[in-house]
């Protein structure tokens, strides 16, 4: 019952550390004619996409209690407004809704020259619309500084800063207070 020793000498050591290092070399080598591979094929990708140009927009940000829109105002490519991927008349069933959302677009008879792309989030429809006007009205603005005037004076570049107050303890709502017990 004797074990069998392999007894390694200093040169069979040797020789396995520099198979190891050549072996390590070999597979950086891989990796670099890889990683060349790859960065040819990026750029023959870039070039393609570099092909179709992107539609010029200008965005404003409107924001109204907890709602917020980002608008991109496209000047080619037809009229109306995209809500959230659906039409204004589809994702804002309130007629009102759909006024307060138009109306910068409307008041300055950009109706038919603009495409509007909304991506609104958070708040109620009421205060998604209204961010919607302020962001559309930055937007304006952006594409055209002239139109400053005439929407500050509409009231249309002025953000509402009326927020939600908070609950306070001891009472059930912001205010509300528990109902009084005589006894």
């Amino acid at each position: 019952m004797v074990k069998d020793k392999k007894t390694k000498t200093k040169k069979s050591e040797k020789a396995e550390k520099k198979i190891k290092i050549i072996s390590k070399e070999k597979k950086i080598k891989k990796a670099k004619e890889e990683k060349v591979a790859v960065k040819e094929t990026i750029k023959q990708g870039s070039v393609v996409e570099s092909e179709v140009k992107p539609e010029k927009y200008y965005e404003g940000i409107g924001r109204r209690k907890t709602a917020i829109a980002r608008v991109r105002i496209y000047s080619q490519g037809g009229k109306g407004m995209l809500i959230n991927d659906k039409p204004y008349e589809v994702y804002f069933p309130v007629p009102e809704a759909q006024q307060t959302a138009t109306s910068t677009l409307r008041k300055l008879k950009y109706w038919d020259v603009f495409r509007a792309v909304i991506k609104v989030k958070g708040g109620g429809y009421n205060a998604q619309a209204e961010a919607i006007r302020l962001g559309t009205a930055r937007a304006l603005v952006k594409f055209d500084s002239g139109l400053r005037k005439k929407l500050s004076k509409a009231g249309l570049l002025t953000r509402d800063p009326r927020m939600r107050e908070r609950k306070k303890f001891g009472l059930k709502r912001a205010r509300r207070a528990p109902q009084w017990q005589k006894r």
